[in-house]
């Protein structure tokens, strides 16, 4: 197997095209990687860096997060401190609003109106940019008042001409984010693979090393300390990483094939006869976008009550002390190692599993493009009952996916406030750190698989194909 699969990469490279493909991502992806070393001047990175260090809980939090998908750039204080996630939340504030603005509904259904749409997102994302440049601007000059951050010291070397400070740090991480987008679409034009996921997932796996660090300090802790794992607990962490990325595989690849009759039609002079087809209704449709969602927002509730407790406990007013100590409850109960913490996020992410399927299927425009097209379901009137098909079997299929996604998100988790296993080291068994990367390695092997069945090479597995995939 091992042996296939060296021999399939060693192919890639007999390909001209396919070569020049892969040694074009890899150069624009290592200029991504220098947007995350290169440091904003004026500021200490090394404070910020070894505070995220030494403070491993950080790694579950809302910056840990965004430092997560930056590679690292934001603890560093780095040009890309913002990374890609301005043009991703950019992308899916404008597909939220295609979905309920009858306007950019009916311009993403025009000829060009695709590109009008692209382009408004890149507009978006230059002011989300600016405004969140300049609010990271002003947390690296005072980053002491960022709640869960008290401690962490100076990272300004000079306060003088702090607006022209704040300025030029805006700029520069306005630019940044917008080199980052261009590059991701430059690799997804001319190289392999979707350039915008490459990116993150190449931030991700800088990570890597950071983690086999942690996991050798886990069985080899140095001297004078006793380790805490021994070999059991080794195989054990094999076979979970394995049971893991087998899961995710097939999840995402995991699609109800709902068959489609098309009837004979005439069109001009030519007469096109009956086909049958099938359309792919994906299980994990939401992808990724719940577990973000519903971590995005659980850490702000927690991060206020824990605030309001703290401005009001030493407040001697019977009625502030009442309020403090109930925004004291609330915060423990929301702390993430808390069974109560666990279930309201399990909640969410099934919400937002639902939400994010009633958002971008849209099950009236399918069901009125096949009967516009002669194309019907075995057993199902066209129209409104092909519609209510559709939408029920979409809504099955989507437990199915969000159950799944719960379990993937709350593993980190369990391993990291149970087991006691290092932050580093449980990102990579489940969350979104597995599943972003198993998808975007899936679909690149995918593109290249394409391109070497074309020339008649063998693909990665045994019959030329991925299985799923074709």
């Amino acid at each position: 197997m091992f042996a296939a699969i060296t021999n399939t990469f060693s192919n890639c490279f007999k390909i001209p095209e396919l070569k020049s493909r892969i040694l074009f991502t890899f150069m624009l992806l290592a200029i991504c990687r220098l947007e995350a070393i290169i440091r904003i001047p004026g500021l200490n990175g090394n404070v910020l860096a070894e505070f995220f260090k030494t403070h491993a809980a950080q790694g579950a939090s809302v910056l840990g997060m965004y430092s997560l998908f930056t590679g690292g750039a934001l603890e560093r204080c780095a040009i890309g401190s913002l990374g890609i996630m301005p043009y991703i939340s950019a992308t899916i504030i404008i597909q939220l609003l295609t979905a309920v603005v009858p306007q950019l509904s009916k311009l993403a259904r025009e000829e060009g109106g695709r590109t009008k749409i692209i382009q408004y997102g890149r507009y978006l994302t230059v002011i989300l940019c600016l405004g969140q440049g300049f609010v990271m601007s002003l947390g690296w000059e005072n980053p002491d008042k960022i709640p869960g951050f008290q401690g962490i010291g100076q990272l300004l070397y000079s306060t003088d001409h702090l607006w022209w400070y704040r300025i030029q740090t805006t700029i520069m991480l306005t630019t940044g984010t917008m080199l980052l987008m261009w590059l991701g679409e430059q690799i997804t034009d001319r190289g392999i693979g979707n350039g915008v996921s490459l990116i993150i997932t190449i931030g991700i796996l800088a990570r890597l090393p950071q983690a086999a660090v942690s996991l050798k300090d886990m069985f080899f802790p140095g001297a004078g300390a006793d380790a805490k794992f021994n070999i059991g607990h080794a195989v054990a962490l094999v076979l979970l990483l394995a049971g893991v990325i087998a899961g995710v595989i097939a999840i995402t690849q995991a699609q109800r094939k709902v068959p489609v009759q098309y009837a004979q039609r005439a069109v001009g002079r030519k007469i096109y006869q009956g086909q049958t087809s099938f359309m792919p209704l994906r299980v994990n449709y939401a992808g990724v976008m719940p577990i973000i969602f519903a971590q995005a927002i659980l850490m702000f509730p927690q991060k206020f009550f824990e605030f309001v407790y703290g401005a009001l406990s030493s407040n001697h007013n019977p009625g502030a002390k009442l309020v403090a100590d109930f925004s004291h409850r609330l915060s423990v109960l929301l702390v993430e190692r808390s069974y109560f913490y666990l279930t309201i996020y399990a909640l969410m992410i099934l919400f937002f599993s639902y939400f994010w399927v009633a958002t971008q299927f849209n099950e009236l425009q399918i069901a009125d493009d096949l009967k516009k097209n002669g194309g019907y379901i075995p057993g199902v009137r066209p129209g409104q009952a092909t519609s209510d098909y559709l939408h029920n079997a979409m809504s099955r299929i989507t437990l199915a996916g969000a159950i799944f996604l719960t379990v993937i998100a709350i593993i980190p988790i369990v391993m990291y406030n149970q087991m006691n296993i290092p932050y580093p080291v449980a990102q990579f068994f489940g969350g979104t750190s597995m599943l972003i990367l198993v998808g975007v390695l899936l679909d690149t092997m995918r593109q290249m698989e394409t391109h070497l069945l074309m020339r008649h090479y063998d693909g990665f597995l045994k019959k030329g194909r991925l299985k799923g995939r074709f």
